[in-house]
């Protein structure tokens, strides 16, 4: 039997990353990731948009394509490839995925078909429902929230945010509220936004089906943790490829440094560590829609995994390269630090173990 991405979704997988390598470039990078340019980074989006990425995940009644979300899988993969500085997982899959089956019909028409046609964009802050500290916290109390939400996924232009307590329920509120303050956090991946967000005596509309169980968040999450393994499998892959690159071009004692036994050894194995992640994730996200049953625990190996081999291959990657893998020069550090940050986001590899421990039993 053969498993692999249809003709379409490589078709669409090959336009993003076509136009993420023409608009995307390192130069690029560098301009938006030190603030001189802070247009760039709205520019690159609306381009995606214009392909589209808005609208995979919502039902065709309400505007969209209506697709599954291996489609969404390899849009992200594309994405961590060319270390896209866009917001994708929090607005496009995560939000969609949440109001899909938390909200009510009513509630589906208001905010997925304005997902569809961008007029609302969420960023989203499920952590204190992954693992709540003991500073942090949302509470919910006649209609609205108070507390704060560390690690809130893609504020940027957001219009609104999708916030969820500790029981898992989730609401809606809006993002340019006076009584929301948005504070950004320095993380080492410079690519994307991460925020804290404070409420206080904050309007929120609850989610109608979100109270009724947890299953609506945890295949938001879920759905979310494939993406940041697919963003992590494209920022690897891209990784492997420079190093390959490089050890051809770079000649010591004179030859090629990729002609040492040494350096050919770890390309392999490197390239012998992701292979398997590949059919990985795509095969939990093919079954977050079509095979539920195994859905969740695939989702946490797949994050858990894939977290593990990319970091290998990150520090891999860069040690072929030498001297001239820490410098600015040629960026590599971009990938670097996003998978690192990947690992962490919506839950550690020894955190999803354990999820994945509670799934079977």
């Amino acid at each position: 039997m053969y498993f692999g991405l249809s003709e379409e979704q490589s078709f669409f997988q090959d336009n993003v990353k076509k136009y993420l390598e023409e608009h995307a470039t390192i130069d690029n990078i560098k301009h938006i990731t030190s603030g001189d340019k802070k247009n760039l980074s709205a520019e690159i989006h609306q381009g995606l948009l214009n392909l589209g990425i808005n609208g995979l995940l919502i039902p065709e009644e309400f505007g969209g394509l209506g697709l599954d979300l291996l489609f969404a899988a390899v849009v992200s993969e594309a994405l961590g490839g060319g270390v896209g500085p866009t917001p994708f997982i929090a607005p496009y899959v995560m939000a969609p995925t949440a109001i899909k089956h938390a909200g009510s019909k009513t509630q589906q028409e208001n905010y997925l078909s304005k997902i569809a046609t961008n007029e609302y964009r969420f960023g989203v802050g499920f952590s204190e429902f992954i693992g709540k500290r003991n500073d942090a916290g949302i509470t919910f109390s006649d209609n609205v929230l108070d507390g704060r939400a560390m690690f809130v996924l893609d504020t940027n232009d957001a219009t609104h945010l999708l916030l969820a307590d500790e029981k898992g329920q989730i609401f809606v509120v809006d993002a340019k509220s006076t009584d929301l303050e948005i504070v950004k956090l320095t993380t080492v991946d410079k690519t994307r936004q991460y925020t804290e967000v404070i409420c206080k005596n904050l309007e929120a509309e609850l989610l109608e089906h979100s109270s009724d169980s947890i299953n609506p968040i945890n295949q938001a999450i879920d759905a979310g943790r494939i993406m940041l393994a697919a963003d992590s499998l494209g920022a690897s892959q891209t990784m492997i490829d420079k190093a390959v690159d490089y050890a051809k071009e770079r000649r010591q004692f004179g030859r090629a440094i990729g002609s040492f036994q040494a350096v050919k050894h770890m390309c392999a194995e490197m390239a012998a560590d992701l292979e398997p992640c590949y059919a990985l994730v795509w095969h939990a996200a093919h079954c977050h829609d079509h095979s539920p049953a195994e859905a969740r625990l695939m989702a946490c190996h797949a994050k858990a995994h894939v977290s593990e081999m990319s970091k290998g291959i990150a520090k891999k990657a860069t040690e072929v390269h030498g001297g001239m893998g820490f410098t600015d020069l040629l960026g590599l550090h971009y990938w670097f630090k996003r998978i690192g940050l990947n690992r962490q986001i919506l839950g550690s590899p020894e955190l999803i173990r354990e999820e994945a421990y509670q799934a079977q039993v």
